[in-house]
């Protein structure tokens, strides 16, 4: 996980984000797109991503993001500098395959987080320039009008928390 310090002071959350704060405060495919060199943008759906992000990763990194507690969450941020790698339509479905065979559910975290690394090993790997993300990330930073960035939906929130009260009250 060397070469990420640069990223530990953003903070990832649950669902959608206008614009970050100073915290960075979005979702992690949010900080891929800026750590990637694009401009921020909000993404309610894994196709608001760049085509240069993988659908099936991205789409199981917002599940892992939104359904994990913080402090699981942020175990997501070394992550984000590898979503920028989209591949062939093979290599993709392969990628799909793969995850939906794992059936990956909202209440094991540490059982998606192996997932989701096992489907960052298939096909390319995203090759960003290192030296630039820090730059990029505090970049967006500093342009942020509040301390903590706000969901776009305060529903969201809600839901969150059933789910998690949910899981808290399940058997193990």
């Amino acid at each position: 996980m060397d070469g990420f310090d640069h990223i530990l002071n953003w903070k990832l959350q649950p669902g959608s984000h206008p614009f970050p704060g100073r915290d960075g405060g979005t979702c992690i495919n949010e900080a891929a797109i800026v750590a990637a060199g694009f401009e921020y943008q909000p993404v309610r759906r894994v196709e608001d991503m760049p085509d240069c992000f993988s659908r099936p990763i991205c789409k199981l990194a917002m599940q892992l993001n939104d359904y994990a507690s913080d402090a699981e969450r942020q175990r997501l941020l070394p992550f984000v500098t590898r979503l920028a790698c989209a591949d062939t339509p093979a290599v993709e479905a392969q990628r799909t395959a793969y995850i939906s065979t794992k059936r990956v559910t909202a209440y094991s975290f540490e059982y998606g987080l192996q997932v989701f690394k096992g489907a960052l090993a298939i096909g390319r790997q995203a090759t960003l320039d290192l030296d630039e993300v820090p730059t990029r990330l505090e970049k967006v930073q500093s342009r942020a009008s509040s301390a903590a960035s706000v969901s776009d939906s305060p529903i969201f929130a809600k839901i969150k928390s059933w789910l998690e009260r949910k899981k808290q009250t399940e058997p193990t």
